[in-house]
């Protein structure tokens, strides 16, 4: 068949630029949606979150999660959220302070349609349902003929029969440097298959058993799980983008989105709407032993430099897409890849990088980042907290070094690190492997400002509040003549997700139901019960 069209991906080329001087403190931003025009077209490609953080139940092993494609409403079928099988999903690690990887996993999805005639992707219902004795066309459908397969109870066997269109997936793991090479298939002939989206309880009457069947053990202590989940990451969308106007909070400031101690305390209490509340991403998550990625094959104490990584992920899409001429023909693609979306540090890019700049700092590598620096010796967004707010939020004069250790290997993430092992600008989201997890019982949202050491930016687990804690930051709280009222205090509202998160791998909580979800504000009235699935209720105030 002949090509029609043919669409080309050229990389674009940076130059290195402004160095800066280390500081004592490492800040980042919150999370990803449709953070720049490239992929605010290209969704199916576009990183929302990306989280690295010590497995809470075993101290030994790294969890590592990527999600992509925001805000998928879970009732909207009847294709629902496959994974792209023409994009290349990687995850990165730099175990040697170079801002290079030395180990990524790479992640295929391969999509077959099962139920070809039927409307659409997913559909079940109790043992199966059958043609009556009214039905017509009985040459074709004579009585009891199996018409609606059984309820989708599992992934692949007896009980799948009613994913029509379902996914497999590869993993492999590459150390890219030395002399030779070493790509080593972790799928070790396992057929791996992805979780599809909750249609509701019709089709799939026991969702989180289905979606456990998801986890797949690996060789090595590996653990793996790909598919559509809650959407972790919490924030007012609505405020934060109507030029951070955020709502009222603590009476008598003038400053709307400054909070009182009490509020701002409220670990799990939102007093605004959390506008990802009820929407599903697609997710990749592994979990692997720490000896495996770190440079000499050990594990470290917090006080050694080789207990720090610097991780990032990528999306790349092949370099060229050749259409068929004839419809419903099968693309040509070109084996080599070109990155559409990059992230380590979340919400860089969404609100620090300038817009004319955002689809390069995409499609660029970390170890040329310098060439963004000035975004970080004054950030833009620092000026519009001080300009909307009358003054009342002060900020630091540029340039900003208290911002410099966002790219560098340094204290307080990598106490060992040495000034030659600070490494090149980079944003990589670090994490001292050395540094145990923290109970459930005294886990912080605020992370490392609340003097919980295991949370962001010392990695970044999935119930940090990164966005507080970058508007804190940005306004300048990492130098101490600005960590006062009402600097660091402020805050969106929202400071818990909609779902509990699990404590285990994957950590995430199973997806929303099509059927039964909505996207609910504190205090509304008509929640689904997430552990029935059918039986609705009143929301709690959080």
């Amino acid at each position: 068949m002949k090509p029609f069209y043919i669409h080309t991906f050229r990389p674009l080329t940076l130059c290195i630029g402004l160095l800066l001087s280390p500081a004592a403190f490492q800040l980042a931003d919150a999370a990803n949606h449709r953070e720049a025009p490239l992929t605010a077209l290209d969704s199916k490609a576009d990183i929302t979150d990306w989280y690295v953080f010590v497995s809470y139940d075993d101290p030994t092993k790294l969890t590592m999660i990527l999600n992509v494609d925001p805000l998928l409403e879970p009732s909207n079928g009847p294709n629902y959220y496959p994974f792209d099988p023409e994009i290349l999903y990687e995850m990165k690690v730099d175990n040697d302070f170079d801002a290079q990887e030395d180990v990524v996993l790479q992640f295929r999805f391969k999509t077959e349609y099962r139920l070809g005639d039927v409307f659409t992707g997913i559909v079940g219902q109790e043992t199966g349902k059958y043609a009556p004795g009214n039905s017509p066309n009985k040459d074709k459908f004579p009585t009891g003929t199996l018409i609606v397969p059984p309820a989708v109870t599992a992934l692949d066997g007896p009980g799948s029969e009613g994913l029509g269109l379902r996914q497999s997936y590869t993993v492999k793991l590459i150390k890219t440097k030395g002399t030779h090479q070493e790509v080593i298939d972790l799928t070790n002939n396992q057929k791996l298959y992805t979780v599809p989206s909750n249609v509701g309880p019709r089709t799939m009457p026991n969702y989180p058993e289905l979606a456990s069947q998801g986890i797949y053990n690996l060789r090595g202590g590996i653990q793996v799980f790909a598919g559509t989940v809650d959407d972790p990451f919490y924030i007012d969308l609505g405020a934060a983008f109507d030029t951070f106007n955020f709502r009222n909070g603590a009476a008598g400031t003038g400053v709307p989105g400054v909070f009182t101690d009490a509020q701002y305390h409220a670990e799990g209490k939102n007093f605004a709407a959390d506008d990802v509340a009820g929407f599903n991403v697609n997710s990749i998550a592994i979990e692997l032993p720490i000896a495996l990625l770190t440079k000499d094959g050990k594990q470290h104490a917090a006080g050694e430099s080789l207990a720090v990584l610097g991780t990032y992920a990528t999306t790349s899409r092949p370099r060229t897409k050749a259409y068929a001429e004839q419809p419903g023909g099968n693309p040509k693609l070109a084996n080599s890849y070109v990155q559409i979306q990059r992230m380590g540090n979340p919400l860089i890019n969404e609100l620090l990088i300038g817009t004319a700049d955002k689809d390069k700092f995409s499609m660029s590598e970390p170890k040329h980042d310098a060439v963004f620096a000035n975004y970080l010796l004054d950030p833009y967004l620092a000026r519009v907290f001080n300009s909307i707010y009358n003054g009342v939020v002060p900020i630091p004069p540029a340039p900003r070094l208290d911002l410099a250790p966002l790219v560098y290997y340094a204290a307080p993430i990598c106490p060992g690190c040495s000034k030659a092992e600070q490494g090149p600008v980079a944003d990589l989201l670090r994490i001292n492997t050395g540094i145990a997890p923290t109970p459930a019982d005294s886990r912080k949202r605020m992370a490392f400002l609340a003097g919980d050491s295991a949370g962001f930016p010392n990695g970044r687990r999935v119930s940090d509040d990164v966005t507080d804690i970058a508007a804190q930051v940005v306004s300048g709280v990492l130098n101490p003549a600005f960590n006062t009222f009402p600097n660091n205090r402020i805050a969106d509202g929202v400071n818990a997700n909609d779902r509990s998160y699990q404590e285990t791998f994957p950590y995430v909580a199973f997806a929303n139901s099509g059927r039964q979800s909505r996207h609910v504000d504190p205090n509304e009235a008509g929640c689904y019960d997430a552990a029935n699935l059918s039986k609705t209720v009143n929301c709690p105030s959080n």
